[in-house]
């Protein structure tokens, strides 16, 4: 029995293949440009529609399915759509960049090829505080006079160790070896393949304010340069039900229900249970992330906290 397939076409984006190739700058000497993509759009309303037969194919409906799809966490539609990568950056940038397990990955080698002569500087003004709640975190920056002599001591200290592995390799020594003191502000080369499921849970954490500033201002120009141009209906959904939305733990939905109804009691009465009011011995409420988190969540729905309450 012969089949009628009906005619496919590798999906084109007019607007990504704009900047094909063309690389976005990213801090002092890093970038991120793509190198080939697979998919758009339309590809993941074509998946979820094999799942249970052809539909509509105007567009209104085709956003409306991608944003059900992003909405319910259907993930499988959007690995169909893939995006190569070849990105410059940090060393210490790409140790937490590969910590995303779920891409494809050909780094620059330092065994075989002479390291990347650059390195990430930093202005006077960027040296960053230490924050004092998030031990991962900062907070605030240096005075610039005091950053200043930092930044001159960086620039020495980078110099003193780019001049020793030139050194070691005029010497002979091979390149295994000889890399091994070098700053890990280093530029470093990669291709990253990954899908667009993939590449959403990545932008999720490090386009976050409290991810670490360099990783995010990659993330930053990976989704709002790119995702945005290759697939925009998607790049909105994510905006809407993943990246701006904010999500309630099933005792967070019950304080709620109690301070709705006016049942102040019974929401401090939650609280204490789940030992989100305990005091230290000064009698101030201990710190607790999950409940500080919540009080954020109050905040932005304009409600009082009722453990802090007058």
């Amino acid at each position: 029995m012969e089949h009628k397939f009906e005619k496919l076409e590798r999906p084109i984006v007019k607007e990504l293949d704009k900047v094909l190739g063309r690389p976005f700058q990213v801090l002092d000497d890093g970038f991120v440009r793509v190198v080939d993509y697979m998919g758009s759009d339309e590809s993941i309303v074509q998946a979820a529609r094999v799942s249970y037969g052809k539909g509509t194919k105007k567009v209104h409906e085709d956003r409306g399915l991608i944003r059900y799809l992003m909405r319910h966490h259907h993930t499988t539609p959007f690995e169909m759509c893939e995006i190569k990568f070849h990105v410059r950056v940090p060393m210490d940038c790409w140790r937490q960049w590969i910590r995303h397990r779920t891409a494809n990955i050909n780094e620059y080698s330092t065994r075989y090829s002479i390291a990347i002569d650059a390195s990430q500087t930093t202005s006077a003004d960027e040296w960053r505080l230490q924050a004092v709640g998030n031990r991962q975190g900062s907070e605030g920056f240096l005075d610039e006079g005091k950053g200043a002599e930092f930044t001159r001591r960086e620039k020495e200290l980078q110099d003193q160790c780019r001049s020793e592995y030139e050194a070691r390799l005029e010497a002979g020594i091979a390149r295994e070896q000889a890399r091994k003191d070098l700053p890990l502000s280093t530029y470093t080369e990669s291709y990253w393949k990954i899908d667009l499921h993939n590449l959403l849970h990545f932008l999720v954490l490090r386009m976050a304010e409290n991810a670490q500033y360099e990783i995010r201002a990659y993330a930053n120009v990976i989704g709002k340069e790119i995702l945005a141009k290759w697939c925009p209906i998607t790049w909105e959904a994510f905006l809407d039900y993943r990246f701006n939305a904010v999500s309630y733990s099933g005792l967070e939905l019950q304080i709620l229900q109690e301070l709705n109804s006016g049942n102040t009691g019974k929401a401090l009465g939650l609280a204490e249970k789940f030992g989100w009011l305990s005091r230290g011995e000064d009698g101030t409420i201990k710190r607790n992330r999950e409940r500080i988190e919540f009080e954020e969540k109050l905040k932005n729905l304009n409600l009082k906290i009722p453990w802090l309450a007058d």
